[in-house]
Formats: structure tokens, sequence, C-alpha cells
């Protein structure tokens, strides 16, 4: 089966540190009613009332007891992937979700594409429209909480470059500069954003009334780079009052968004603030959690590590808290490491890293989400 989407499988750094021999792994594990006893009692622990964290694995090969153990040793018990291409089906995604279940770990997003029709108004959207519709049932029917998607005319990947922060570490640059005067290409032309929230709202009122029916929620993530051009195309993400119009555009918890307190950073925006007005509302529908330090919003930042930027992520956290947001939290683009250039594999970013970035990431949001706990409990 071929999955689409940038995830990368954590095989090779498992094999590298001599795990020759995968032990199976107990269901019994931190996030169900009996505690393990390798759980203390001196902090609080992610629970139902809480986010959850979550790291990305590789579905293409299946599930694989070395994909689990990635997860679960980090004390990880929710992952989320790119998705099969479209339409889903029931026999694809079961096997799946059963597996993982089985060894305790959840499955709560994946992501879906293979719209490109739907995205640019074109002939044939109505048949991409049907089979995300199928997709959306598809997940429904297995219990999968969230589908998490884009809506780029155009991505402005060409505008990152590779900077060195502490230690030789990789850091990833933005800078509009480098790619503002590139032209259209001509597979994706160049559209107004009157042309692209006609198309979006035209997905959306297709498949929001499927995703309720079907207990799912979508979550749209934001144009990231927020550039105010993408090789010609305007972009209906790339700014907060753009993010609240989506909301608007059909009224239902399952027209959320993926909350990104970096790219609200980005956009020069109080990512606290942000968190509210959305979790208020009930539309963060998934969340990616990283500090990104802005020279100028919109168009020049980093990506550094998650304990040096702008974004104050402790206050972050505990507004997430209070706003009631119980869904997955991804520690999302590590830094390179030495350890991680010297053993791969890399995430597709310049500048960005592996699995022992991953590490850092999630322990770091670990870390603040029991120090939120124990602040928001009074202990």
């Amino acid at each position: 089966m071929a999955w689409n989407g940038s995830i990368v499988s954590r095989r090779n750094l498992i094999r590298s540190v001599g795990a020759a021999v995968l032990a199976p792994i107990s269901p019994t594990l931190a996030q169900e009613s009996a505690k393990p006893w390798w759980l203390g009692d001196g902090l609080p622990q992610e629970s139902a009332a809480t986010p959850k964290i979550a790291c990305a694995i590789d579905l293409r090969d299946g599930v694989t007891d070395e994909a689990i153990r990635s997860a679960v040793q980090l004390g990880v018990y929710h992952v989320l992937s790119g998705g099969p291409p479209i339409p889903w089906t029931l026999g694809q995604l079961e096997p799946i979700v059963l597996r993982l279940k089985a060894a305790g770990v959840t499955l709560g997003n994946l992501m879906i594409s293979g719209l490109p029709n739907t995205i640019y108004g074109r002939p044939g959207r109505d048949e991409e429209i049907e089979k995300a519709r199928q997709s959306i049932q598809a997940a429904g029917a297995v219990g999968l909480p969230v589908v998490e998607y884009n809506f780029y005319a155009h991505r402005a990947m060409e505008g990152y470059y590779e900077q060195t922060g502490r230690g030789g570490a990789g850091l990833t640059g933005a800078d509009y500069d480098r790619m503002k005067d590139l032209p259209p290409l001509p597979g994706e032309g160049a559209h107004t954003l009157d042309e692209m929230w006609a198309n979006i709202g035209y997905f959306l009122k297709a498949v929001i009334p499927v995703a309720e029916k079907a207990n799912v929620r979508l979550a749209l993530h934001p144009n990231d780079p927020p550039f105010p051009l993408s090789r010609g195309s305007q972009q209906i993400m790339a700014t907060l009052e753009g993010w609240k119009h989506l909301i608007q555009i059909v009224d239902s918890p399952a027209n959320g968004i993926t909350f990104d307190c970096g790219v609200a950073r980005e956009l020069g925006e109080d990512p606290v603030a942000v968190c509210r007005y959305f979790g208020s509302r009930d539309r963060i529908n998934h969340v990616h959690y990283r500090n990104p330090h802005v020279m100028k919003p919109y168009v020049k930042y980093d990506e550094g590590f998650i304990d040096e930027g702008d974004v104050n992520m402790f206050a972050v956290m505990r507004e997430l808290l209070r706003v009631k947001y119980t869904r997955e939290l991804y520690p999302e683009h590590p830094r390179a490491l030495d350890y991680d250039r010297a053993h791969g594999p890399i995430h597709g970013y310049p500048g960005g890293g592996g699995y022992a970035g991953d590490v850092y990431d999630i322990a770091y949001a670990k870390a603040m989400l029991q120090a939120a706990l124990v602040v928001e409990r009074g202990r």
C-alpha cells in the first residue's frame, strides 16, 4: 500500500541503537485506567481530560513493532500519520487501528490529500470530493477522530533555508525575499483570495455534513510559511482573519483548525489569545506545538529549538487546559542534532532533524503539560 505524506520512519534509528529483538508491547499502558507499576505519584499524568502528546509514525508498511516502540518508550500513546491515497476504506484503516489499539496506542489523526482539482476549482473536483466523503466515512467507522488537511494553492517552501544554531545544530530559516518574485507554476497557476475561498467553501459544504454524521472532525492547517503571495497565489489561511473566516463558512465543530502556536506567532499574533478564541468556540481540532523566533511578521523568522523562541509555551499549554482541549498535541519540526545527522533519517526541512530531535521536543512538551497541570490544580 502506498501512503502519502512526509512522515519519516524511525526504523533505522532503533536498529542503530541495538534493538535487535523486539518484545511485544503490553496493552496495559499509562493511558488506561489501571496504572502500570512504573508510574509514581510525584506528578500528574496525561489523561482523558488533557491534551494528548502525539508523535508521527510511518504507516506505509503497516504498523511495525519498531514504530510502536519508538512512541511508547517516550511515554507517547497517541500517533498520527499521512493517510493512504483516497478513497480510504474500512479494509485499509481497521487493521492499523486495531493493531495500535492492541498495543495501547491510539491513532488520532490522519492527513488527507489528493485534492488538486478541488483546491483549484477544476473539472473533476466532484469526483475528488466524493472520495474525500468516503474516506471520512471510513475514518468514522474505525473511530478515527480527526482528519487533517491542507488547502494551499502553492506552499512557499522555496523560502526555507538552513541556519546554524547552538552548538552547530540545524535551524530552519524562512525569508519571503528568497521567493517573492518566483512566477506561478504551470500546473498550479495564480489564484486570488476570492477564488480560494470559493473553492474551500464548495468543499466544506459537501464534506462537513458527512463528517458530522461520522463523528469526525476536520482540521485545516494554516498556511506555513504565511507569506503574502506564494508563486502568484494569495493564501486563505495566512492571516488570523482567514482562520476566523474559515470556521464561519460552515458553523460546526467538525469544521475546525489545526492550531499551530508557532504560525500564530509568525503572524505577529499572541498565541495564547488565538488559542483562547478558537478553543472557547471548540474549533481547535488538532495542535502543532513549536516555537519560532520572528524578526518580521509574515515574512522573516526562524524555527529554532522549542525552548528558545518567542512563544511562551507554558502559557499556551495552560490555555489549552483552560479551554478543555483533549485531542492530540504534536511537537513538530525537530532541530537537526549531530546524532540524527549521523544516524538518520532526517525530516524534510532545511535544518530539520530526526528521532533524537523529536525526543527532545516530546520531553519538553510532556514537561510543560505536567507543570501546567500542577499549576492549574493548585498542587
